[in-house]
């Protein structure tokens, strides 16, 4: 199980250049989606029909139940809005990400207790260890900037989301 607080965020932060490319390249914006759900598992649901459509899952349903899993063992709701539930297994080839957006905010079981917002949903190949936690901390470090939650919150679209968040790497 990883647990991410921030001391890890920093220790990690300054050995993440080389990965910055791969960010980049996993953004897409056919993967960003504005959430109808309104609980916690519907949306789980509707981020991973967002990922299954990719060829680099080949068992949406395994991923599915994976996911649930994990979140039953301790909510990937960090507090400040954001929740970015995550598996490695098997039945992912590579990295695949997925993102969606409450504009009324979801009960997540947060770290905070308050709603979360923004779900990255990220599955990885169970043979990616290193990589996956360096791409969790990319992401995270980046959603930890209030001012880049405001702007995924305020975008008016999902393309405007995916070039916020192409932006923060650029920063």
């Amino acid at each position: 199980m990883i647990l991410l607080n921030l001391f890890s965020f920093q220790k990690i932060k300054s050995d993440i250049g080389d990965t910055m490319y791969q960010l980049r390249s996993l953004l897409h914006k056919d993967m960003i989606i504005d959430l109808k759900s309104t609980d916690k598992n519907s949306a789980l649901e509707e981020l991973v029909e967002v990922i299954g459509k990719s060829n680099i899952v080949t068992d949406k349903k395994n991923f599915l139940k994976e996911i649930l899993k994990r979140e039953k063992i301790i909510s990937t709701g960090l507090g400040l809005g954001i929740a970015v539930p995550h598996v490695k297994i098997p039945s992912v080839k590579d990295f695949v990400i997925a993102i969606g957006r409450s504009k009324t905010g979801i009960n997540f079981n947060a770290i905070d207790e308050k709603p979360v917002y923004i779900i990255v949903m990220i599955g990885a190949s169970d043979a990616q260890a290193k990589e996956y936690i360096r791409l969790l901390a990319q992401l995270v470090i980046r959603l930890k900037r209030q001012d880049v939650r405001e702007r995924i919150m305020k975008a008016d679209s999902p393309q405007e989301i995916f070039e916020v968040l192409l932006s923060t790497i650029e920063d």
